[in-house]
């Protein structure tokens, strides 16, 4: 059973930067999941923000609103998914989760990104930026 545990929300003023961390297990060996950052504002629907693949694969996935601010990126020695943001802004405040899906691809910008597609999820993470 894969199970997703996130850290490292906060509060921050616009323009700076924080760092996001989903320990991540219980991935099953040989398959192929689909693996990222959703994030979900008051009153909006959750969007996926930066996806990768678990195959050895091509750049990771970002939405428009996060392409040059946001960088996700997985340390397996670890079994930590990252998501480093940089030059905040207030409109990034949302509750941030970690999610995977049973999905095999070897292109990110391939992955799911509605949430229905994805079965495990952390609790979330609380990120607020202040201008």
């Amino acid at each position: 059973q894969v199970q997703l545990v996130e850290s490292g929300g906060g509060s921050v003023q616009a323009g700076e930067s924080l760092r996001l961390s989903c320990a991540n297990s219980g991935y099953t060996p040989g398959s192929a999941y689909c693996v990222g950052w959703f994030r979900q504002a008051p009153g909006k629907e959750r969007e996926g923000v930066a996806l990768i693949t678990t195959t050895v694969g091509g750049p990771p996935y970002y939405a428009d609103s996060v392409k040059g601010r946001f960088t996700v990126s997985q340390d397996n020695a670890a079994n930590t998914l990252y998501l480093q943001m940089i030059s905040l802004k207030p409109e990034d405040t949302a509750m941030y989760f970690c999610a995977a899906a049973l999905y095999r691809t070897y292109s990110a910008s391939s992955c799911p990104k509605t949430t229905y597609a994805y079965g495990y999820w952390g609790q979330g993470t609380q990120v607020t930026v202040s201008s």
